[in-house]
């Protein structure tokens, strides 16, 4: 069985904790795009854990986890991200850790020119995370960038970074007007870091293909949602790859095959992080009521998250581009309590009405039509069968199922791994 783990909407949607529950059913869990942009919050008997880059699978002692080619990884804070989860009692080695050769390397200069460019865009920024993540995927196409299998030969590195050093500086020292990269700082930076994780470098689309071949269930666990992908996404205001499911197979190393299955993850309220369009946000009181009940802050970047009412049109765009056989929503139990819950139904664009999700400057004139549903005023974070969750919580789901044309098989109703009800 291959199934995709994806985000519906902006991203934040609870794929970690999602993927940790879920993953007692897998052998093999792997990240395919991204960075360490992510930011999975997973909350179960172990402790609280964020992860950033390792795949949310590293906390089951029975799964094996795989970095793919689609990602690109940050080696320093890889190293430590490790430590720290090591720390508190995560053992990870080359056994259940596996690296994709053909992974990019995200280097130091990457993040100083995502700064750099954040900087000179003042207010017109993107809301970068600013940890290199555009530049790097930028270097990746320009065929300008150093990938996992190059910490095999360091001779070989040495030259070819001198090459991309003295090209970068032509925008780092040149355009920026900033302080020149220094080889021998990122030979040294190198050598930290990279060196530790050789062992770790694997043909991962030669172990999947065989982990295929022994029948072996594999998830593929996915960064942000489908709404800050780089094709279909609120361009360009997107993360710089692809977040859809269908790019599952490439990420991972095994283009030739095909997803069974697909889970699209959504809150039961919509929040975003970062700048550009986002129609149904909320503001006031009404905003920080909501932001506090959830806790609404970025585990990535700590920043809080813009919030607002279930967004009907985005989702059911979302949830078309992921090709979701079934959904889960997540924070249901956030909602307690409000007497009325605001959904975004529609847009208003140049004074007509659409269920559609418009694209470039349409999206950005579009203005939120809400409408109120009855409230389930009740803690429901004890909740384990559908038949205890109050009638108005149940209409709620079965509103948004209606609403984006998919089932909602899961109900998280808490942030701990056995907060959730299957609704079958």
């Amino acid at each position: 069985m291959l199934t995709a783990i994806v985000g519906i909407n902006w991203g934040d949607e609870g794929k970690g904790r999602m993927v940790d529950l879920l993953s007692s059913d897998y052998d093999v869990i792997c990240r395919y795009q991204g960075g360490n942009n992510a930011g999975h919050t997973v909350i179960n008997e172990k402790g609280k854990f964020i992860l950033n880059l390792l795949p949310s699978g590293i906390l089951r002692e029975t799964c094996v986890n795989v970095m793919g080619n689609g990602m690109v990884i940050d080696l320093e804070h890889l190293y430590k991200e490790i430590k720290t989860l090591a720390d508190q009692g995560i053992k990870i080695t080359p056994e259940n850790l596996k690296i994709s050769d053909r992974a990019v390397i995200c280097f130091p200069f990457h993040k100083m020119q995502d700064i750099l460019e954040e900087e000179r865009l003042r207010e017109k920024r993107f809301g970068s995370t600013r940890r290199g993540i555009a530049p790097v995927y930028s270097d990746k196409y320009m065929k300008k960038a150093l990938r996992m299998n190059d910490l095999l030969s360091f001779d070989t590195l040495k030259d070819k970074l001198r090459d991309i050093i003295e090209w970068k500086n032509l925008t780092i020292s040149g355009g920026y007007r900033s302080e020149e990269i220094v080889l021998e700082d990122m030979l040294n930076w190198v050598n930290e870091y990279g060196s530790k994780f050789v062992p770790f470098i694997t043909d991962t689309s030669k172990y999947l293909l065989s982990a295929i071949e022994d029948n072996k269930n594999i998830m593929f666990e996915a960064q942000l949602g489908a709404l800050r992908d780089i094709e279909f996404g609120i361009y360009p205001y997107t993360t710089s790859s692809h977040t859809l499911a269908a790019y599952a197979p490439i990420g991972a190393g095994i283009p030739s095959k095909k997803l069974d299955y697909v889970i699209g993850i959504m809150k039961a309220y919509s929040t975003c992080v970062g700048e550009g369009p986002f129609t149904a946000e909320l503001f006031g009181e009404e905003a920080s009521k909501l932001r506090e009940a959830g806790a609404e802050y970025g585990a990535a970047t700590g920043r809080p998250r813009r919030v607002g009412g279930f967004d009907v049109p985005a989702s059911r765009f979302g949830v078309q581009l992921q090709g979701s056989h079934c959904l889960a929503l997540t924070k249901l139990d956030v909602l307690g309590y409000l007497d009325r819950i605001p959904v975004c139904v529609a847009y208003e664009i140049d004074g007509e009405r659409t269920t559609e999700f418009p694209v470039g400057d349409r999206l950005v004139r579009a203005k939120p039509v809400y409408e109120y549903l009855e409230g389930f005023k009740a803690d429901i974070s004890k909740c384990r069968k559908k038949e205890e969750l109050p009638k108005a919580a149940l209409d709620y789901i079965k509103f948004i199922e209606e609403s984006v044309g998919c089932p909602i098989k899961y109900v998280s109703v808490g942030p701990r791994r056995e907060d959730y009800i299957v609704m079958e």
